[in-house]
């Protein structure tokens, strides 16, 4: 045992040149001072030392340990000197590394503004399912099997074999106003945004993945001018008072009468451009009075209610308010073209 001791005494003493760093000096603290160590398995055989040694062994037994803590604090202090030396070499009157603060995405902020402005008269946020069934996006919504819009050239379906029915990427956000109203009764006073899919080429105008935000408001006696007053103010809140709008007869399976929004294209000034088509006026939203049809559906009479929906596509939507050429561009993560919001 006093043989072991002195061995480890030597050690110590020849290794105290070769603690430079703070990793060799906590190599040293786990070899000689840890629970595990070798310090602490001298003490653990200690124990079945003959009692005639004991004294003898137990005093250079202390005496080793009391080297190695000493060997440990003296390089400890000598190597924290030292760091804080090189560190007071620091010229602390250079300007700091500047680092890109992180902001949120451009279609983030117009989802928490259009939010917003609809809540503030009325409207509650509710969100949608990504993937839906052919029910609740197609058939709920008045929408036949010889439709073009099921066809596959336009919707992503998903492997569905042994389910009850095939399942998709939503097309729009619309699927959710079949879930809202069969989950409760008028008055029904509702947005819906969200992501949607559909199959289609990639261009300066278009994605096969988009934002929308639906719209929804049913309720007794509820007119197309009604409809009009609340897009109306939506536009004016979003794009500024003296931007130009008008509505146009178009067509949606799930209502009736139909309309599209336009405004007058940004870009160049009404006077005509690729991204307008060169009529000076961008669509933004389509909506209409929402069809009987959809109201049987969900299990509300249409004699005794009525109501409009609308959606809108959100990256047209800003191509519009910020003057974006193209729709590619909030989704190439450039930081030159984000930071500008």
């Amino acid at each position: 045992m006093l043989e072991n001791i002195e061995k480890l005494n030597k050690e110590i003493l020849d290794s105290s040149a070769a603690l430079k760093d703070k990793d060799s000096l906590e190599d040293f603290r786990i070899k000689y001072l840890s629970r595990k160590g070798l310090l602490n398995d001298l003490f653990e055989d200690f124990k079945n030392v003959d009692k005639s040694q004991k004294g003898a062994v137990g005093k250079a037994l202390n005496e080793l340990k009391i080297l190695a803590q000493k060997t440990y604090d003296e390089k400890k202090a000598d190597i924290e000197k030292s760091t804080s030396s090189e560190s007071s070499n620091i010229d602390y009157t250079l300007p700091g590394r500047r680092f890109n603060l992180g902001s949120k995405h451009l279609i983030t902020q117009a989802l928490e503004d259009i939010n917003s402005i609809f809540t503030r008269i009325g409207f509650k946020v509710v969100d949608g399912l990504e993937i839906e069934d052919e029910y609740h996006n197609f058939d709920a919504l008045n929408t036949p099997d010889y439709h073009p819009s099921r066809d596959m050239q336009d919707t992503f379906y998903l492997k569905s074999e042994g389910k009850d029915m095939r399942y998709l990427l939503r097309t729009h956000t619309s699927p959710a106003q079949v879930h809202i109203m069969k989950s409760q009764k008028p008055p029904v006073r509702v947005i819906i945004p969200g992501k949607c899919y559909r199959n289609e080429a990639i261009s300066a105008r278009s994605l096969s993945m988009f934002h929308q935000v639906e719209g929804l408001y049913v309720d007794k006696n509820v007119t197309f001018r009604e409809l009009k007053g609340t897009l109306d103010f939506f536009v004016k809140e979003f794009f500024g008072k003296d931007l130009k709008t008008r509505l146009r007869p178009s067509f949606f399976p799930f209502t009736e009468p139909s309309a599209e929004m336009d405004v007058e294209c940004y870009l160049c000034n009404s006077k005509g451009c690729r991204i307008c088509k060169y009529t000076g006026w961008l669509e933004i939203l389509g909506c209409g009075m929402v069809d009987p049809n959809v109201f049987q559906q969900v299990g509300y009479d249409p004699e005794e209610y009525s109501g409009f929906a609308f959606g809108m596509g959100i990256e047209r939507t800003l191509m519009i308010r910020h003057g974006v050429p193209d729709i590619r561009m909030f989704y190439e993560n450039d930081i030159r073209f984000l930071k500008q919001f």
